[in-house]
C-alpha cells in the first residue's frame, strides 16, 4: 500500500459519503478518519448520523465520538489527531480514508494551514472558567485589547472563536492575528490526496436531509437530546448547536410543539447543505466529482 497516498471523500450532509467511504474502505484496506467537526463528540451519535457499530466493525472508524460534549474542538487538535491517525493505518499497511463535511478541516489538511500550536490545558481550562463565570462579552473585550485586529475579524458572540482566539494570546502571547500571518504548513511533506467529492443536486439531496430527520427522530434523536439538557450544558457550546439540537430543545423545553421543532430542523438542514455544496463546489479541487447521492454502487463512482 502507498505509504503516501490519502484518500478523502467530501460532500454535503445526506449525500452518502459515509457509505461511499465504507465501500472504499472494503474495496481498499481503508482506515475511516472522521472530518466532521460534529461527530467528533459524544453523546451525539443519532442527531449527527455517526457511523453504526455494524458498520464500526466491517472497518476501522477513527476520531468518531472522541471529545465530551462540553468541550470545545478547533482544527488545530482534528488535525494534529488525523496525522497521527493517518501515519497509524499507513503502519498498518492500510489507506487512510478521511471523510466528513467539514471543509474547513480537509482544507488544512490538504492545503496547509497557520502553524497556531494547540493551547495547554491550563490555559484552556483558565478561559473555560472565565467564560462561565463572566460570560463571552467579558473575554472578547479582554481580546479586543490583546489582539484588536482578531477582535474586530470576529463576531463577539462567536463563543469558540473568540475563546480560541483569547487562548492564543495567553498560551504564546503572540497575537491570533500575527499567527496567520506566517507561512502555511502542511500536514505532511511529500504526499498524495485523491479527492472524491459528493455534489448532487438539490433536487435529488433536500427529500435525502428531510428523510434522515425523520429516521434520526425514529432512533431516539430526542431522546439523547433530552440526555444532553439533563447536561446542563451551556447552550454556546458546539455540540449544543449541531444540527437538530437547538430545535429538539425547545420542543423538550416546550418552546415549539414536536411537529414544529422538526420542521425547523429540516429546514436549517437544507440551508446548511446548500452551504456546503457551494463551498465544495468552489474551494475542493477533486480527482473524481460525483454529481449524485451515493446509494451503495462503488462501480458507478469510476472510483
Amino acid at each position: 500500500m502507498p505509504q503516501n497516498l490519502i484518500y478523502i471523500v467530501a460532500g454535503p450532509t445526506a449525500s452518502g459519503k459515509s457509505a461511499l467511504a465504507l465501500d472504499l474502505a472494503l474495496e481498499k484496506n481503508g482506515t475511516i478518519i472522521n472530518a466532521d467537526s460534529m461527530q467528533i463528540y459524544q453523546g451525539l451519535s443519532v442527531i449527527t448520523a455517526c457511523p453504526s457499530q455494524a458498520d464500526k466493525e466491517k472497518a476501522p472508524h477513527r476520531l468518531y465520538e472522541i471529545l465530551p460534549p462540553d468541550t470545545r474542538g478547533n482544527v488545530v487538535d482534528w488535525l494534529e489527531k488525523a496525522k497521527a491517525e493517518i501515519e497509524t493505518a499507513w503502519a498498518q499497511n492500510r489507506t487512510p480514508i478521511v471523510t466528513g463535511g467539514t471543509g474547513y478541516y480537509l482544507d488544512n489538511l490538504i492545503n496547509g494551514s497557520t502553524p497556531v500550536p494547540a493551547t495547554a490545558p491550563e490555559i484552556r481550562a483558565k478561559v473555560a472558567n472565565m467564560l462561565e463565570e463572566k460570560g463571552v462579552e467579558e473575554i472578547y473585550q479582554a481580546l479586543q485589547k490583546a489582539d484588536p485586529e482578531s477582535a474586530q475579524r470576529l463576531n463577539a458572540h462567536d463563543t469558540t472563536r473568540v475563546c480560541r482566539a483569547y487562548e492564543v494570546w495567553l498560551d504564546t502571547n503572540i497575537k491570533l492575528s500575527d499567527w496567520h500571518k506566517r507561512p502555511m504548513e502542511k500536514a505532511f511533506d511529500k504526499v498524495s490526496f485523491k479527492v472524491i467529492k459528493l455534489c448532487p443536486s438539490a433536487q435529488e439531496l433536500n427529500p435525502r436531509c428531510d428523510l434522515r430527520f425523520d429516521q434520526m427522530l425514529a432512533l431516539g434523536a430526542a431522546e439523547e437530546v433530552r440526555a444532553l439538557l439533563e447536561k446542563g450544558l451551556d447552550p454556546a457550546l458546539p455540540a449544543m448547536n449541531a444540527l437538530g439540537v437547538p430545535e429538539l430543545s425547545n420542543y423538550l423545553q416546550g418552546n415549539l410543539t414536536l411537529e414544529q421543532a422538526t420542521e425547523f430542523a429540516k429546514l436549517h438542514t437544507r440551508q446548511y447543505a446548500k452551504r456546503q455544496r457551494t463551498w465544495f463546489k468552489n474551494k475542493l479541487k477533486a480527482d473524481i466529482e460525483l454529481d449524485f447521492c451515493y446509494a451503495g454502487n462503488l462501480k458507478e463512482t469510476g472510483i
